[in-house]
């Protein structure tokens, strides 16, 4: 793998895994409507086959239309929650997605430090639906505290130009490298930038460091608009680092696994489409039942320019 850092490749490629399934703790925000937050990264990385500690770090308002509000947990319980779980079991990878204040972003970022050798996956949602001053206050908080703790972040391509280069003025839009850079400025290594508008009906994927783009996937756009997708990529990335896979094969694989999710994805409600994150589980079309293994995650089955969607 060309260009990686020492260190983060160490705490990619050298990240024990103890007996049975690696375990992953996740920390996001409850989603009754099974959009995305906790349901997303449940299912996802349980279709990677890996053991989930999940850390309810607030609750949704919402539906499959959009987000209404958010309530956040206090930072003492979403600390204690993780604290109890990491006494017990060792993991191997971490995620954060949305977990609704700066105080759990300190906490978050606190627990992290004291486990430095794991990798963690940060997941930068479109906040767009949150109050003007919220959303400021969160993404520097982010910036200042948990993105020096990042080894790979993932968002959507506007998502995190608007957070990273808000005055970017050149005459070309930002490309991944350039994302890559304006990350590492605070400390993260690799950007899993998703999102970039390509010719004749595509969209594309990278996956870079300052230095440069390790790996590309183009796939075709949906009609439907999904909701949900950035969580299962980054929960199904975080989970596949945790089983021992080198992060461009894991990255192959998330991009493809998540590609499979919206080809099967299904329409619950009156808003948005969501991710079949359990397509692998469910039966042939005439009734049989596909053969034991199926489901799980092979990276010689996921070449990483093949995604088609």
């Amino acid at each position: 793998m060309p260009n990686i850092p020492d260190a983060a490749e160490d705490a990619i490629s050298e990240t024990p895994v103890a007996e049975g399934l690696p375990c992953v703790m996740t920390f996001n925000a409850n989603d009754p409507s099974g959009t995305g937050g906790l349901a997303a990264d449940l299912t996802a990385m349980s279709s990677a086959s890996a053991h989930v500690l999940a850390v309810v770090t607030g609750c949704y308002v919402r539906d499959t239309t959009e987000i209404h509000d958010h309530f956040a947990f206090d930072e003492e319980a979403v600390t204690d929650q993780a604290r109890c779980a990491l006494e017990d079991m060792p993991v191997q990878a971490f995620k954060v997605g949305f977990v609704g204040s700066p105080e759990n972003l300190s906490a978050i970022a606190a627990i992290t430090t004291d486990y430095a050798q794991i990798p963690v996956i940060t997941y930068m949602p479109d906040l767009s639906w949150w109050d003007e001053l919220a959303i400021d206050s969160y993404l520097d908080a982010c910036t200042e505290l948990l993105l020096p703790q990042t080894t790979v972040l993932v968002g959507n391509h506007s998502t995190l130009c608007r957070w990273l280069l808000p005055d970017w003025d050149g005459d070309r839009t930002p490309g991944p490298r350039d994302v890559a850079r304006a990350a590492a400025e605070h400390g993260v290594p690799y950007t899993l930038v998703t999102g970039f508008n390509a010719a004749d009906q595509y969209l594309e994927s990278h996956l870079a460091s300052p230095e440069s783009v390790l790996a590309t996937a183009r796939y075709e756009r949906f009609e439907a608009t999904f909701g949900g997708a950035g969580d299962t990529l980054s929960a199904a990335l975080c989970a596949l680092i945790a089983g021992g896979s080198d992060l461009q094969a894991a990255c192959a694989e998330a991009l493809t696994y998540l590609d499979q999710c919206l080809d099967a994805g299904f329409q619950p409600g009156m808003g948005h489409a969501i991710p079949d994150r359990l397509f692998w589980a469910h039966e042939d079309d005439d009734g049989a039942d596909e053969p034991a293994g199926a489901g799980t995650l092979d990276a010689n089955d996921f070449p990483l320019d093949t995604t088609r969607h």
